[in-house]
């Protein structure tokens, strides 16, 4: 069930046990005076730096067809990065009828001139962000945990401002971007290397 929440500024009443988080994951939510993610929903940005939200209240399908995903994956952490991107794409489809994104476009920004049914990099780092935590609250990550979001953008190589959501392999410390702003409506998020993630365009 998906509720709709105030469009600026106020915060909602605080979730029962939030997930843990770092004080940079934390300041996702903070900056924009939201509630963190909990096991059982979580606070969905779009309109560009959140101004625009719904909650997603997950129910007992939701997390049905979460939990397959992610099972999918557990073999490698690869395979856990592949489940994860699907598991991006279900939320994208799954937020689509309420908000009007299934006309969101890649690299969205004010020159769209299309705010009400888009992302911004800051909407789509929180969303994915969010999402990671639900699933490390169900305990779907074995490879994986969820990392601080990372931001590029130097004036001096022509790079434009942008940030990501970041998952981190336990085993070698690697961390992964996961980039959904770059991608259309139902298309399988950018998952790379964040050393390669720093030097694209």
């Amino acid at each position: 069930m998906l509720m709709a929440a105030a469009l600026v500024g106020v915060p909602l009443t605080q979730p029962a046990h939030a997930a843990e988080m770092s004080n940079a994951v934390a300041d996702l939510y903070s900056s924009v005076s939201i509630n963190p993610p909990s096991a059982t929903s979580m606070t969905v940005c779009y309109g560009f730096v959140c101004r625009r939200r719904t909650i997603l209240d997950f129910s007992a399908a939701d997390r049905k067809t979460l939990t397959q995903i992610m099972t999918a994956g557990k073999a490698s952490a690869a395979a856990e990065r592949a489940a994860f991107q699907k598991a991006v794409i279900w939320f994208d489809k799954r937020m689509a009828p309420e908000l009007g994104t299934n006309r969101r476009v890649a690299y969205a920004d004010f020159r769209h001139f299309d705010a009400a049914h888009n992302y911004d990099c800051w909407d789509t780092t929180r969303n994915t962000t969010s999402l990671m935590l639900v699933l490390r609250e169900w305990g779907l990550f074995k490879h994986h945990t969820v990392g601080n979001p990372r931001y590029r953008g130097n004036v001096l190589k022509l790079q434009t401002p942008h940030n990501t959501a970041v998952l981190v392999d336990r085993a070698t410390r690697v961390e992964w971007a996961v980039d959904l702003w770059t991608r259309k409506f139902a298309e399988a998020p950018d998952v790379m290397p964040v050393e390669k993630w720093l030097q694209e365009n």
